[in-house]
Formats: C-alpha cells, structure tokens, sequence
C-alpha cells in the first residue's frame, strides 16, 4: 500500500490552504490513477496492433512518427531523471509511486504511439483524451506545491513540467493523423480517418459547409456512406433476423447495439444537462456569502470565500455544458444513423418482398405500396430520434424531482402530484390523436389512390371529357374526409400544447406557493431560479412526451401494417419445377405440363385453368387460339409461375424469354430496353433490332436507341412498344421464348416481315421453344403445334393437318374467316392491350426484296445455329445519376424566394398570421414579467429573512403565468385552425386543378411517381408540418430575442461579447442554411428514383419474373437508396455540426455572464436575484439559440414542399375547359360533318411537324376508314381531332363549328372515342362504363349487350352484376374484354362523331365479327366513323379510304378506286394483307 508521508494525509481538501486539494490526493489519487490507464489502454491498444499488417505510409508521415517518438522519449528520460534525482539525493516527496509509475505509462504510451501510427487510418483517441486531463491535473498539482514551499520542490516541480511541456507537444502532433497527406479516394467516408476531437466537432463537414457557402452543392461534393451501411448489407441484416423473428425485434436485432450506445449516451447528458442547476445553486449560495462576509459581520475564525470559487464555477459550468452537447450530438448522429439503417433495410426488404406477392394480395393497389415505402418506412425512421425520449423522459422527470427536493422540500411533491395526474390526461388526449392519426391515413390513402388512378388513365379521362367526375371524387375525399379531420387533429392538438405548456407553470407556481407557506426556511434567489431552471428542464421531457406518445403510435400503426405487408401470402414457390441449363439439346423437352389446375387466387372455387396437359420440345413453333377471356394470356402466366397451381406438375427447362401483351418498358433509354440489363452484343443485337423491323424507328426517333422513352414508354406508339418488348425477349436468347400476341399491334407487312424473321422456322428463334398467343390464323399452317382453349380447357390441339381433318373448333375458324393463304384477317393495332395478330400472306406472293433480305439473314443465321446465351451486364456505380425520365424534376437552387413564404402566408390568412405574431410576442413579455416578480420576490424574502408578505408576489406570479398560458393557446388555435387547414385546401386544390388542366405531353414527360410524391409527401408537409414548425420558429425568435433584452439590460457589458458571439454566430448560419438548404433538396431529389423505381417495377412483374431478374432490379433498387442514404447522411450530419457551434455559443454566454457576475460581485458587489434570473436565461440560451437556426431550416426545407407545389400550379395548361362567350349550340353535332382546313400540328415546340397541311372533308354519316404504315400521322390525324395537340396552323371544323375556338370539355364531351389503350380504373363495372353517372342502369344494360360483354357479366360468380368491381388499371379483365368495355362507353354516348383506334385489336375473330355487324348496322347508321385498322378487311367496305403517309395524306378515295389503281399504296398494303386480287409476278 502506498504511504503518504504529507501531514494533511489522504483527505481531498486541504485544511491549512483555502479552497485547494492534499498533495497526497493529487498524487496518489489523481495522478497515479491516470498513470495505470494510459498504462494499461496502451498495453491492449498495443497488442491488438501487433496482429495486423503495417500500413503505407509517406516520408512525411514517417517524419511525423519520428517527431512524437522523440519527444516521448526525451519526456521518458526526463521522468527517469525526475525518479532519480528524488531517490539519490532523498527528496521528500508526498508520495513516491507516483514518481514510479510516471516513467512506466510514458513508455506504454511510446509503444501505443508508434503502433497506432503505423497500423491506424486515425490519430490515437486515448492518446488525445489523455494529455489534456494530464496536463490539467499537472497544472493543479503545481499550484499546490508552489502554495506549499516552491524552494524545496523546485527541482521536481521543473522536471515534471518539462516532461508535461514534451508530451503535450506530442500530443499536438498525434492530433494531425497518420494519413495527413495521403490522397484518399475522392468520395471515401471522411469518418474512417477523422480524429475524435473532430468527429466530436463534425469538422469533417467543414470543407463541404465552406464550398456549401459560395457555390451550390451537388452530389459529386457528397462522401460516400460507411461500407457497413450499403443498403444490401443493412437489407441483409434485417431479412436474417426477419426468418427468426416479428418485425419489431427484428429491427432491434438488425440494427439495435448503436441505438443502445446512444440510450447510454443519452441519459449521460442528462445527468449533465441536470448537474447545471446544481452548479447555479452553488454559484448562487456563493453570491449570497461573499455579500453578506463583504457588508455583514463576520467571525473570525471561518476563513473568507475565496475569490477564485466563483470563476471556478463559471469555468465547471462552461465545461459541463460544452460537454452536455458533445454528448447529446453523439446521441443524435447515432440515432440519425440508425434511422436510416432502418428505412434502408425496410425498403429494400420491402421491395424484395413486392417481387414475389402472390395475386392475392394484389387488390393493394400501388399507391398503398408506395406509400409503405414512403410513409410507413420514413415513421419509424422518425421514430428512432424520438424513440429514446421514452426512455430518457422519465429518467429526467426523476432527476428533476430528486433535484427539487433537495431545494424545496417535501412542497416539491406537489408539483409531482399534478404532473402524476397529468399524465392520464396526456395518455387519453394521445388516443383520441391516434384514432384521429389512422382515421387521417386511412383517407390519405383513399386520396392517393385516386391520385395514382387518375394518372394512370389521364388520356382517356381527357379523351372523354371526364376532368370534372375525376376532380369531384378526389375533391370529396380531400375536401369532406381529409380537412374535417385535419381541423379536428388541429384543435385537440392545440389543446395538448396548451396542456404542456402550463402544466410546468402550474407545478413551478403549486410548489412555491405551498413552500412559502408551509416551509420556515426563505425562499431565497438560491432556492427559486435553480428551481426554476429545474422546471424549465422539466418542459421538454413533458412537451415531448405528447409527440413521442403520438410518434410510438403512429410507430406501432406503421409496424403492423409493415408486418401485414411482409406476412403477406407469396406467389406459390414450387408451382413449377424450375431447372437452369446451360444448354438444351434441339429436341429436347423443354415446357412440359400435366394434368395441371391453374388459378388466379388460392381461395378461387373454380380453377381458371383445368385439366391443361401440354408438352414443348426445343424448336418447336407453338400456337395458342381462343376466344377473348378464355384463359390464352394465363396459360402464359402460369407457365411463368404467376399462377396457383392446384393439381398436376409444371418442369421448365432452361431460361425463359416473355413478350407480355401489354409491352412493359422502363423509363430508360430504348437500347437499355432491348438488353434488359444483359451484356451489349453488337452483331447480335443489330440483328435483332432489324429482324423486329425496329430500323425505320430508330431513323426517326430524335436520339435513335440512345432515346430516352418516357415512363411506361408513354412517347412510342403501340407497335414500337411491341416490337421494343418482343427485341427484347429475342434478345435475351433464351431456351422458351412466350410471345402474347405480339404481332396485334403492328401492321400486315410488318407482321410478315417480324413472323418470318424471328418466329417462324426461319426465324432468328428457330432453334428455340416459342408459345405464340395469336388470334390470327395468317400462319397458322407453320405452326407444328395448335392449341384451342375455351373457358380454361383446352378443347383441342395437335398439328395443323389432324385439326383441319377433324371438324372441330380450328377448322371451323379457318374455314369460317377465310382460307390461310389469302386472307386479311389480321387483327388491328393496339397500343398497349394488343391480342390478335396479323394475317400477312403466304409464300406463294412473297415480293423478291422479302426473299432476299430472308436470304440474307437465314444465311447469318445458319452460321450460327444457336445463339450463345447473353451475359449480365454489370451494375453502374451507385453515383451514375439515374434516369429521371424526360424531364427533370424542377430543383430550385439558392435561398427560397420570400414570394413562396408571401403565397404561403396568403394562402393561410393575413388577419389570422398577424394575430398570431402578436399573441406570441404578448406570451413571451408576461413571462418574462412572471420572473421578474419571482425576482423581486426572493429579494424580499433575503432581506427580511423569512417568507412573510409573500401573498402579492404569488398573485403577480400565479396572473402573469395564466396569462401565458392562454396566449399561447390562443397562439396555437390561430395557427393550426384558422391558418393551416386554409392554406393546405388552397394549395392543394391549386395544385389539382393545374394538374388536371396540364396538357397530355406533361404527362407524357413527366413519371407518374413525381406527381404522386407532390401529392402525398409534399401536400403531408403543408398539412401537418409546415404550420407546426413556422409558429415553432417564430416563437423561438421572440424567446431568443427576449433573452438579449434581459441580459444585456442586467449587464451591459455582456452587450460587448453580443457583437463577436453575434459575428460567430451569423456566419455559422450562414455557411449552415447554404448548405442544409441544398442537401434537402439534394436528399428529396434522389429520393424519388427509388418510389418511381418501385412502382415502375409493380407495374412490369411478370416479366421481372419471367426473364428471373429479381436480383438485378433488387441491386438496382439498393443503388437507388445508397445514392438517397449519400444524401441523407450528409443533411443530418450539418444539422449536428451546427448545434455543436451554436451550443458552444450558448456556453460562451453562460461562461460570459456568469464571469461577469464573478468580476461585479468583487469589484462592485451584486445581487444574488439579478445573478440568478440572468443566468436562469443564459441558461435557456444554449438550446434557444439551437432551436432558432433549427426551426428556421426546417422552415426553409419544409417551404421547398410549397416552392415544390407551387411550381406545380405554374405548369402551362391546355385551352379552357369551357368558354362563357363561346356557346355550343345543343345538341351539337346533329349531323358529324368534319373538316380539316391546312391543318399543320406538332407534338412538342422543339419536334418536327407530325401533321402537314391537311385538307380534308368527311361527310355526314360517312365511314372512313384510316391506313398508313407505322407512323405516318393515323393517331396524330385523331389526337388533332380531340385537340390533345393543337394546330400549329390552320383548323378543324365538325358541323360547321370551329373546334379550336370552343371549349375543350365542351369538344370531347360530344364526340366520342374508343381508344387503342383501354384504360379502366378500381370501381365497379358501373363507374368504368359511365363515371360521370348520367345514364340509367337500362341504357349501361343494353350497352353491354350490344358490345357481347353481358352474358360474361351475368355470369359472374359473384352475381353483383353492374356491382361488380373492377382491379385497378382492369386487371381483372382480358385485354379483349377490356376493349369491349371501352366500346360498351361509346356505344353509351351516342354521338354523332365516333373514332376507333384499333377498337378490336385484342378479341378473337368471332367477336370482332359481330362487332364490326353492330358498327355497319343500324345503330350507328347516321354516325360518322373513323376507323384505324391494320386489319384492312374491317375497313375495306368503308365508304372512303384515307392513307396517309409521312404526316400528310397519300390517297383518299373509295377503296374499291384505290385497289384498281396498282401503284397506289393502299394497293400494296392490300397485297400484303391478301385482299388484292392476286398478280403473277
């Protein structure tokens, strides 16, 4: 045991010197104690540094190494020497040991040193912590000896110091780091190399808050996240834990051990944030003891205070604030972190999971997915900032009160009483606010349903004249469900805000009251303001609890719906047995099918598919026929494992290739379509491109494959995306290649061209296995196998001669529509929902260039039989900027106009924004004026020495508080009653209305899910945020500037530090609002790619599926979320690295005024009142300060969503919707003439003119029929008609009327259209067939009877008739019966004018039959009809034909004029079709 041989011995404060420590406590106790640390860190930190390999290192590094090792050595010597001199010449020292162990921690600190240089990337934290507490220690030890006897420890005391003064200069150099001249990568995470005095101040943000300052930040300037978070490890992590676990523990396990460090780190800096009271009350006692030892008696024995403790207070309470916020920074960074782990993880988990959502569950329409993703994703994100206070709340609540009672008394347990009852109170007005929350998400999600619904069919809506039905559905939601609700989640929460702000106010006034009466002792300045500052701490833990009961809610809401969501049924994972080969042998069986049951739901009664046996070999040709709804497209599904197998086996053999009917095509560029994701292959993929007729396209299109096509490929027309989606599937060179009617949508010639090329038996895919969903029976004598469904079973099938032998179902079709060799039945083109295919002729007229280009290509092919299979192509960098469709999302740059704020303030209210300011500045004042009496108050009681007269002052106190409280009630209701409910209908409906008004090319250039993001985030903002954080931010501003005005009137002194402080302080914000303001925007920016990306992904499944390329789009997703999380992490970090600076201001000012005081209180004597209520603010002023420049970021980054919204408003609209002073005669038109007079039209101002000087006149009645190749200006000819594009010159008149100087809702509304996409949207059958609801139920019956789709109607297992609902986009509908509908809508309209683009394109032969019956019978014998068709033979009886060609019109004549005339073009296309009559070449 080590002998102190000092007199004092080991107590801790000295008796002979005042305010001073025993040497034996310094040595032994302070000093040696330090020793064994270092000593031992150094030995651990050592031997786990052997272990690893030695880094690289630059001759200035090694230079560096060599500098601290020589000053640690020098500083080891000098210690030995130290030791020496003490033992040789018998010093007498406190005590020895200390001399020991002083050389031995220096040489553990040599080796740390220079194993730490040579196998770290940053400085050594033990190291940097050590020398400063040393050197202190060092400082205070002197100080003691030399109060001692400085000539008897003069030797010592020099070469201690010495050895102190060299290792301090070591440790100045140990704070440079290791890699200080070392290039790292540019992007690398600054955190890997940062020493911990810098992660402690984030100046590893300094350089980016710098440029931030003078230039705008993109993301090239942003550090990549640590590689630990990379979404695919943080996805990882979670799906292990998610097998064993719910979600709740799963995310705790995934991510949890940070988030328990922060816990910790927490409730550290609220023992430090609580220590502060205690340090006023002593500084305050202090006071109270120098004044009464300066001016009372004083006995003489008690030694006087010494001056020194006051600004050794000043200097602990400086420390241990600057310390409370290193600490609560560190807490929030990690929470921050672990916030974004989860929202990465659950995003990517969530979209692995959409990938393998079984049919079932796909009644959740996308908006709702989306919203998981964005809404539910981001809560418990939130929630992990929040979480903790759940936890560290109470533990502040029980320091307070233990705090309190050491002041008051048992009088404290008042206050403890009404905050007790308080909180049921605080738990019943958080149900209510729950109810009212799901209520609330309940309707959002009702709103951006019909939000996403409305997107999704805007052409027909515009088409049709729908504008004000749709409008008036999403108006009612808003306006009826969403803003009642938001004004009654306004009122209760004022009323909570009202609660937690008095609820402090009444306790601080119920205790003080009761103690002043019952309690002898005075309440003195010592007793009230640390009191009050206790109560102050008190209101954040109790304000805070309302919005983390209401966050844990809206947590737990989210969770279940997340873990609903994740427990989800899957798509069934052994519905086919699934072998990957390298190669499949020509012959070999590749698909086979037996005795399978296939259906679309698991729950079904009756199986879609029944009974289906089916056998494909390698090679074989394939065709599949059957009525519209009879199962063709899932038979296809099920083969892709779509379907719910229920009996029977499924084995696929190698790789799968699928061209859906409904082509999906991403928002990228086309060739980026073509190769989905695989391997660029030059001489293969030109191939592919000129034998899918894709040359021509490409000629025209502005940036040929290199063109970006907007979402869901919304700027080609139907047959590009056809022949796009069947480059595709050709080109992934697969073993069974599915084709669903992919020839529907093109012309004859090309079908021909695109049939012997790539399907037929000299087709690229002739070595391969392909399934051709066809209602075309053009070639059906090449396919080596036919197959007949009707009702899900397969009627019949075998080759094309033992199916003509027998008389069954094939036979009568092909005798029925014409012989196989000259026959024009080829379905029509489709955009989109395309079946049906078409008929080009046999080889008997083949042309020579046909031939020759077959020759051509058959010869490339025989050198290579089969096609080696693609590879991969690898992923782009995580930075490579995503796409972002045709436009770019709108980004402002630079500090949000104060106009935004203006239309902000006008949508709400002035009067109501004004009484606001005003309620808020009276607020602040009567509080200020509440202290002032408690001032004066314990003034009065130190000067009388007791409690008496006390009754004025409590009044004062009790009026001053109530008043505060009703002002800010009053405050709160104007805000979220009478200014945010106005101001979120206002810009909303704006919004809508712009949005409805917007021409179709916005929608066209412009991704569905940027819309939805402003409707669903950016309106969230305005409605719950933006009001909360604009009062919040005023409010802070009048407490700020409140507390100015106190301290400076008390001292004003204090006003000189105001003006540096000042200084530091703007510049700190100037350099934080640059940049903050940019990283949200950055981090909002790339935000939206992973939404779009999700819902451009739900829409395209099955192919996903098809094609297995989950993993590629689950890679693509997580790049998405890195370049977010990049982001992210930066906007988070500034946020800390401002309250570091500021916070370290409001230490200053704590350090200032209470240094002031200390001075006053020895120069010209103060009083202890004045102290404390100054430093009572000056405390308030630190988070004051912060919450200022915080709320008024969040201000700033929130009025991006109005910025956002309001852009949106400003979008240039089409012509008015309806003209007062242009009235339309009604009923208008009676008779349907139309007349195109030079008409000129162009798509867009920057493109070429796609329609050139037009004449043309249809008479009343008149049928047209309208041919072209692909391209030549048909849909154009009909888009001009509807004036979705306007002229560039001349115009169009029906009837005599001038259609440009009318109305557009008045135009479409008479006129009307089946259009190449059927567009049907969630409802019933009902609301898809007349939404606007002004026909009976009699008229919709006899619709659908004349469109064929009632007796499938009445068949309906459900029986609901025209109850029956329909899936969102119709999904629960053929393509066939879909189209049908859409001609059920027409036939329901009865106009004059009527236009068919490819109205039959996706029904079988039968039923397009009977409706071309019903279009030339009577019913529409007094209409005027245009028709597109590719099927010439639905428009060879047409009174005239138009042709048109390159935009202009080629021919137009009767067609039986056009076909005697041989050079003719519609001659040609006839011959193609067959319907010419035939010439010998």
């Amino acid at each position: 045991m080590a002998t102190c041989s000092d007199p004092e011995g080991w107590s801790a404060v000295s008796q002979l010197r005042g305010f001073d420590t025993t040497p034996c406590f310094e040595e032994g106790i302070l000093l040696s104690s330090l020793y064994a640390i270092i000593f031992l860190v150094g030995v651990v930190r050592t031997l786990s540094a052997c272990l690893s390999p030695p880094m690289n290192r630059t001759s200035k590094s090694r230079w560096l190494l060599r500098g601290k090792i020589f000053l640690l050595v020098s500083a080891f010597f000098t210690s030995i020497a130290n030791l020496a001199i003490i033992l040789f010449l018998h010093k007498s020292v406190p005590l020895l040991q200390s001399y020991i162990l002083e050389p031995i921690s220096i040489l553990g600190i040599i080796f740390l040193t220079y194993y730490n240089h040579t196998r770290a990337r940053k400085s050594s934290s033990a190291l940097l912590i050590y020398w400063p507490i040393y050197t202190i220690t060092v400082l205070i030890w002197v100080r003691t000896a030399v109060a001692r006897d400085f000539n008897l420890f003069r030797l010592p005391v020099a070469l201690k110091c010495a050895a102190c003064v060299l290792g301090f200069l070591s440790f100045a150099l140990e704070c440079i780091g290791p890699e200080f001249d070392q290039k790292s990568d540019l992007h690398e995470s600054p955190i890997l190399t940062v020493n911990i005095f810098g992660n402690w101040a984030f100046s590893w943000m300094t350089p980016l808050m710098r440029k931030g300052a003078s230039q705008y930040i993109s993301e090239a300037d942003l550090p990549n996240v640590q590689p630990q978070d990379e979404c695919d490890k943080l996805g990882q992590r979670l799906k292990d834990a998610l097998k064993k676990h719910s979600l709740w523990k799963s995310l705790f396990i995934a991510y949890g051990k940070p988030y328990a460090f922060a816990a910790l780190l927490k409730l550290l800096s609220d023992c430090l944030s609580f220590s502060q009271p205690q340090l006023l009350r002593m500084l305050l006692a202090y006071i109270s003891l120098y004044q009464s030892a300066r001016f009372g008696p004083w006995s003489v024995n008690v030694a006087k205070p010494d001056p020194l403790e006051g600004f050794m207070y000043a200097g602990l309470m400086f420390v241990v604030s600057t310390s409370q916020t290193v600490v609560l920074n560190q807490y929030f960074q990690r929470a921050f972190e672990v916030g974004m782990r989860i929202r990465s993880g659950l995003v990517d988990v969530l979209y692995q999971k959409a990938l393998v959502l079984s049919n079932d569950e796909l009644d959740r329409s996308s908006g709702d997915l989306v919203n998981l993703m964005s809404v539910d994703a981001t809560r418990l994100q939130d929630f992990c900032q929040f979480g903790l206070i759940s936890i560290s709340g109470p533990f502040q609540i029980t320091l307070a009160f233990v705090s309190l009672y050491n002041l008051l008394g048992w009088p404290a347990f008042v206050g403890v009483a009404i905050m007790v009852f308080s909180v049921p109170l605080n738990t019943f007005i958080a149900r209510i606010l729950k109810r009212m929350q799901q209520e609330q998400m309940k309707n959002r999600d009702k709103r951006t349903r019909l939000m996403s619904e409305l997107l999704a069919n805007i052409k027909s809506i515009k088409l049709y004249g729908w504008e004000f039905a749709f409008v008036r559905k999403i108006l009612q939601v808003r306006n009826e469900q969403e803003l009642v609700m938001l004004k009654k989640l306004g009122i209760v929460t004022s009323l909570n805000q009202m609660l937690w702000g008095g609820i402090p106010l009444l306790v601080a006034f119920s205790s003080f009251a009761v103690a002043a009466t019952v309690s002898s002792k005075p309440l003195t300045s010592d007793v009230i303001f640390p009191s009050i500052s206790l109560f102050m701490l008190l209101q954040f833990p109790l304000a805070m609890f309302s919005q983390v009961t209401s966050n844990v809610i809206e947590s737990v809401v989210s969770i279940q719906r997340l873990s609903d969501y994740l427990g989800a049924s899957e798509l069934q994972s052994d519905a086919r047995k699934f072998s990957e080969m390298l190669h499949v042998e020509n012959g070999q069986e590749v698909l086979s099918i037996k005795n399978a049951d296939f259906s679309w739901s698991k729950t079904a009664a009756q199986p879609t598919l029944e009974a289906i046996n089916l056998s494909v070999r390698k090679g074989e040709l394939f065709g599949v026929f059957g009525k519209v709804g009879c199962g063709k497209t899932s038979l296809l599904s099920a083969i892709i494992g779509d379907m719910t197998r229920r009996e029977g086996e499924v084995t696929v053999k190698g790789s799968i290739a699928y061209a859906p009917q409904n082509p999906w095509i991403l928002s990228a560029t086309v060739r980026e379509n073509i190769l989905f994701s695989h391997e660029y292959d030059e001489t293969f993929y030109n191939m592919v491109v000129e034998a899918c007729a894709l040359t021509p396209d490409f000629a025209l299109l502005p940036q040929g494959d290199a063109t970006e096509v907007g979402e869901k490929g919304i700027t080609l027309s139907g047959g590009q995306r056809a022949r796009i989606a069947l480059a595709r599937a050709v080109y992934a060179r697969a073993d069974l290649v599915l084709l669903d009617d992919c020839l529907a949508a093109v012309d004859s010639h090309v079908a021909r061209h695109i049939f012997t090329q790539v399907i037929g038996p000299q087709g690229i895919l002739a070595s391969k296995a392909r399934i051709l969903v066809t209602n075309s029976i053009a070639f059906v004598k090449q396919f080596d196998q036919l197959l007949y469904l009707r009702r899900g079973i397969i009627l019949e099938s075998g080759d094309y001669t033992s199916l003509m032998s027998n008389e069954g179902e094939v036979s009568r079709l092909i005798r029925n529509h014409g012989s196989t060799s000259s026959s024009g039945t080829s379905t029509p083109y489709l955009i989109g929902d395309a079946s049906g295919s078409v008929t080009p002729v046999e080889e008997n007229n083949n042309t020579l260039a046909d031939e020759k280009s077959s020759v051509i290509l058959s010869e490339k092919l025989r050198r290579q039989t089969s096609f080696s299979k693609p590879k991969l192509a690898a992923l782009p960098p995580t930075r490579d900027s995503v796409s972002a469709g045709l436009s770019q999302e709108h980004k402002e740059q630079g500090q949000v106009k104060i106009t935004v704020y203006m239309k902000y303030i006008q949508a709400a209210s002035k009067t109501a924004f004004g009484l606001f300011m005003l309620a808020t500045v009276a607020g602040q004042a009567v509080s200020v004026l509440g202290n002032f009496a408690l001032r004066a108050w314990g003034e009065h009681n130190r000067e009388t020495g007791s409690n008496s007269g006390m009754f004025k002052y409590i009044l004062a106190y009790g009026l001053f508080s109530l008043g505060q409280v009703l002002l800010t009630a009053a405050a709160a209701i104007l805000v979220w009653v009478f200014c945010s409910i106005r101001s979120a209908k206002q810009l909303h409906d704006n919004m809508l209305d712009g949005l409805i008004r917007a021409p179709l090319s916005f929608f066209e250039l412009t991704p569905t899910g940027r819309i939805l993001n402003l409707f669903s985030r950016d309106i969230y903002v305005v409605d719950g945020i933006l009001a909360r954080v604009i009062s919040m931010a005023f409010r802070m501003f009048v407490t700020t500037f409140s507390i100015v005005i106190v301290i400076g009137s008390s001292f004003p002194l204090f006003l000189l530090a105001v003006v540096p402080l000042g200084w530091f302080y703007l510049t700190v914000m100037k350099y934080y609002l640059a940049t903050s303001r940019e990283l949200k925007r950055l981090d909002a920016v790339s935000r939206s790619p992973i939404f779009a990306w999700f819902s451009e992904s739900l829409s395209g499944l099955s192919t996903i599926r098809a094609f297995n390329q989950q993993s590629i789009f689950i890679a693509n997703n997580q790049r998405r979320v890195d370049r977010n999380q990049i982001c992210y992490i930066s906007s988070v970090s500034v946020n800390r690295w401002l309250s570091i600076r500021l916070e370290f201001v409001g230490a200053m000012i704590i350090w200032i005024v209470a240094t002031l005081a200390c001075v006053a209180l020895v120069t010209t004597g103060v009083d202890a009142g004045l102290v404390g209520l100054v430093l009572a603010y000056a405390l308030n002023a630190t988070s004051s300060l912060n919450w200022l420049v915080r709320t008024a970021s969040e201000v700033e980054q929130n009025i991006v969503s109005v910025e956002r919204i309001l852009h949106q408003t400003e979008v240039q609209s089409e012509a008015p919707l309806e003209h007062a002073d242009q009235t339309v005669p009604q009923p208008w038109p009676t008779s349907g003439a139309v007349e195109f007079r030079q008409y000129s039209t162009r798509y867009r101002p920057e493109l070429d003119l796609v329609l050139k000087k037009i004449n043309l006149t249809i008479q009343p009645s008149e049928k047209i029929g309208v041919v072209g190749r692909t391209g030549a200006g048909k849909s154009s000819l009909l888009l001009a008609l509807f004036r979705i594009i306007e002229p560039v010159e001349g115009t169009i008149f029906i009837d005599g009327v001038d259609i440009t100087k009318i109305g557009l809702h008045d135009l479409r509304s008479s006129i009307s259209i089946v259009p190449q996409t059927p567009d049907l949207f969630e409802g019933t059958l009902r609301e898809n067939i007349d939404p606007v609801g002004e026909y009976s139920d009699m008229d919709i019956w006899n619709a659908l009877a004349q469109s064929h789709l009632k007796e499938f109607v009445e068949s309906l297992p459900e029986g609901r008739g025209l109850d029956e609902p329909v899936r969102e986009g119709g999904s629960s509908l053929s393509s066939g019966q879909r189209q049908l509908l859409c001609f059920a809508r027409a036939l329901l309209r009865k106009s004059k004018v009527l236009v068919l683009d490819e109205a039959t394109s996706a029904v079988d032969l039968d039923t397009d039959k009977a409706i071309q019956d019903i279009i030339r019978g009577p019913a529409f014998k007094e209409v005027t009809i245009l028709t597109i068709a590719h099927r010439l033979n639905t428009i060879i009886d047409s009174d005239r034909v138009l042709v048109m060609s390159a935009g202009e019109v080629a021919e137009f004549d009767a067609p039986e004029k056009l076909l005697e005339n041989k050079d003719s073009i519609f001659y040609s296309l006839a011959a193609d079709a067959g319907l010419a009559p035939v010439v010998q070449v």
